[in-house]
């Protein structure tokens, strides 16, 4: 199963709308702060659209958080303002720990994560219309799981 991520759009879909092309995912996870296209995004996308609300998602009918169950592996989304992630995301870890997950995937930061330690994989996507991590390239990550193995890349427009 190929499961695209991605966060951050902010109504800036061009470089969303290629990905999909590209990737034809099984799934799409988008992370938060799509400020209103969540229906433009999911015709797009082709396969199950999950979508949480961001800072910037004003009035969203959206579940503010999500627990999906993908191929066995326990997975918990969120935009992660709520847990202090600009200062780190260690917040947010202990969180996803304490709900019994096995993977936390979040956004907000507009850069690009992925972190193993402390019992629990840590994945934010970055954003691909508004980049903030050095040499600001759009960045969205590609989850594989194939039975028990599971692989995370961050790619880069």
């Amino acid at each position: 199963m190929k499961i695209l991520i991605v966060s951050d759009t902010h109504r800036r879909n061009d470089n969303y709308f290629q990905i999909v092309r590209k990737q034809v995912p099984d799934m799409v996870i988008h992370c938060g702060d799509s400020e209103g296209c969540e229906e433009e995004l999911s015709r797009a996308a082709g396969c199950p659209l999950r979508i949480v609300p961001g800072n910037n998602d004003f009035f969203s009918r959206l579940p503010r958080e999500l627990e999906l169950e993908i191929e066995g592996f326990k997975i918990w989304v969120t935009h992660g303002h709520n847990y202090y992630v600009s200062m780190g995301n260690e917040t947010l870890k202990r969180e996803a720990v304490a709900k019994g997950m096995d993977i936390v995937l979040y956004g907000h930061t507009h850069r690009p994560v992925i972190d193993r330690e402390g019992g629990v994989i840590a994945v934010n996507p970055g954003s691909i219309s508004y980049p903030r991590q050095d040499g600001h390239r759009p960045s969205y990550a590609i989850m594989e799981v194939e039975g028990k193995k599971l692989n995370f890349t961050i790619k880069y427009i």
